[in-house]
């Protein structure tokens, strides 16, 4: 690790984490500990903040809300980066809303809601960043971020700001030009229509019913475990290999929903692990389909 005192000449020390549990900032609830959890509140201190972690070769990754997330149980050697300040400001000007990385998308669905605008209420129940849902072109009941993203600001890896079109963006399933080359999303511009108040907080209320109905909201996870297969649903996959309420130690395939693989109590990152991989093994013995992981794994398993 890194000297963190090198550190504090840019972020202030009581922003600077040492041997943070990572448990805490995932939805999973589980993991080891990063080497440095560090806020950033300006992308001033980003660019100097990553330009440094850079010259020092000190591994170092966004975290965002965690949402999509498992970290090792021996920890993550490198620096979790988290966005606040500056990065969860929220703007809305006419049909668009201008939100930071650190912006969690439920509340620029709430902003959409209030100022009578259509298009986001899709991802009113994803639990995830802005920055985040960049990233991995996040989407739900048939809404996807490619269709409402207008622009997005990015830092490169090479500390160059540039602004990217939605075309730029590369945006596919579950992927993103972001992704791709490892660029970091400052802020986003999302266009959306004119609608009916209520109409949309209607649409958000009847999606939030059908999470509650069909996910397996009471327990942690990170949502959907693995991609969806082309011309399969894996949660259908998992359910006919006989893994519905499976388990490793505290990990458990959820019977309400087999695509979500939940720390039903007391899981490690271990048994969370061990358990992906028995379900990739198992479906493919069974359908001859390789389950694709949606969920980043980081750290030392």
């Amino acid at each position: 690790m890194m000297d963190p005192a090198k550190i504090e000449k840019i972020i202030p020390g009581d922003r600077v984490l040492i041997n943070e549990p990572m448990s805490g900032h995932t939805t999973f609830r589980a993991g080891g500990n990063a080497d440095l959890f560090i806020t950033v509140e300006t992308t001033g201190e980003l660019k100097r903040l990553t330009t440094l972690l850079k010259e020092e070769n000190e591994e170092y990754i966004v975290v965002g809300n965690g949402s999509n997330l498992l970290v090792g149980d021996k920890g993550y050697r490198g620096a979790c980066i988290r966005l606040s300040g500056d990065f969860s400001d929220i703007e809305v000007k006419d049909t668009g809303i201008r939100a930071g990385a650190g912006v969690i998308l439920s509340k620029v669905a709430d902003e959409a809601m209030k100022n009578s605008l259509s298009g986001f209420e899709f991802a009113s129940g994803i639990p995830g960043t802005v920055g985040g849902a960049m990233v991995m072109n996040a989407g739900a009941y048939g809404g996807e971020m490619k269709d409402v993203v207008s622009s997005v600001d990015i830092l490169t890896d090479r500390g160059e700001y540039r602004t990217l079109s939605n075309e730029e963006m590369e945006f596919s399933y579950r992927n993103s030009i972001v992704r791709k080359e490892g660029y970091t999303v400052l802020s986003v511009r999302f266009e959306l229509s004119r609608g009916d108040r209520n109409a949309v907080k209607t649409v958000m209320e009847e999606l939030a019913l059908k999470r509650r109905d069909k996910q397996p909201l009471e327990y942690p996870s990170a949502g959907s475990t693995f991609k969806r297969p082309e011309g399969h649903f894996a949660g259908k996959l998992i359910m006919d290999a006989g893994l519905a309420g499976y388990n490793i130690g505290g990990a458990r395939v959820s019977e309400k929903h087999c695509g979500f693989i939940i720390n039903a109590g007391g899981a490690t990152a271990g048994d969370i692990y061990r358990l992906i991989q028995y379900v990739r093994d198992k479906v493919y013995e069974n359908s001859d389909v390789r389950l694709e992981l949606e969920v980043l794994m980081i750290g030392e398993f």
